[in-house]
Order: C-alpha cells, then sequence, then structure tokens
C-alpha cells in the first residue's frame, strides 16, 4: 500500500490541484487558489523523491503560508476597484425633490429628483412647520418606505419648481 502511495502520488496531486482550481472559479476568494498551489508544492516535492507524509506535509505548510501572507494583499487589491456609485438607501440620501402632496410631521408625499415618488414626512430636526406643494426639499433619512425631509434652501441658479 506504502508502495502504491509512493508511486502513483503524482496523480492524486493533480486531481486535488484540479479540484480545488475549479472549486475557486465557483468561490472567488482565493482560498482554493492557495490550496490549489500548495497541492502543487506537494506535487513538486514528490517529483523530486520526496516520500508521500513528506509531500502532505510541504503542501500544507506552502499552503498555509499563502494564505496568510498571500491572500489578505490579493483581497486587498480585488476590492480596491470596487464600484463607488451609492445605491438603495444610501442613493437617496442628499437626494432633492419637490413637495406633491403636502408633508407634515405624519403625511405627505414628495417626487425625489430620479423621479421616484415616496411617502414623507417633515425631520423632526425641523421646526415644527407644514411644507406646501412645490416646495424644494431634501431628504435627511429612510425610514421604512418614507423620506424623512427638510426644506432645501434656495439657490439662485434654479427656477422656481424644477429639480
Amino acid at each position: 500500500m506504502l508502495e502504491f502511495l509512493d508511486s502513483y502520488a503524482w496523480i492524486f496531486w493533480l486531481g486535488l490541484i484540479l479540484l480545488f482550481v475549479v472549486i475557486e472559479m465557483l468561490t472567488l476568494e482565493f482560498t482554493f487558489l492557495m490550496i490549489a498551489i500548495g497541492s502543487l508544492g506537494g506535487l513538486i516535492a514528490g517529483v523530486f523523491g520526496a516520500p508521500w507524509y513528506l509531500q502532505i506535509v510541504v503542501a500544507g505548510i506552502l499552503s498555509l503560508l499563502l494564505l496568510l501572507t498571500l491572500r489578505p494583499p490579493l483581497l486587498r487589491l480585488l476590492k480596491r476597484g470596487g464600484d463607488p456609485t451609492k445605491s438603495n438607501v444610501d442613493a437617496l440620501l442628499g437626494l432633492e425633490g419637490l413637495v406633491v402632496d403636502q408633508v407634515t410631521s405624519t403625511a405627505g408625499q414628495v417626487k425625489l429628483a430620479n423621479g421616484d415618488i415616496w411617502t414623507a414626512r417633515v425631520s423632526p430636526l425641523t421646526e415644527n412647520r407644514e411644507l406646501r406643494r412645490g416646495e424644494r426639499v431634501l431628504v435627511t433619512a429612510i425610514d421604512g418606505a418614507t423620506a424623512i425631509v427638510v426644506p432645501a434652501e434656495r439657490t439662485s441658479d434654479r427656477k422656481e419648481g424644477t429639480l
């Protein structure tokens, strides 16, 4: 049995390398890539005549070293080019809009600059007043499906009533 392992360990290593590369292609997190490279180290140790148990030790140590040293910087490089575009609730914060239906501290509707119509409430941090139809607002928070708004400051370069 041990002679068989010594003679055909290279087939075992090739199978493991193939398996780990396929799993890596499905997960894309560099863990199985590092293990595949460690297995390649075990295969190379076998080519140079190391016994099967030493091949396993070489593969294990190499995999562990790669996981601890090479994988973290590779993940940082991969995540560095992330999409900076805001999405979901983050994309709504700071968005301007127009009051469609009078907004009070309990109810109302606004049409946001992205074209969506949202139920809205006046922010509790704002003076206690109602916002009339056509007033410009700014979204400060989202509470469930309700936009929390404050009156927007007027700017001289925009026409009244447009976004």
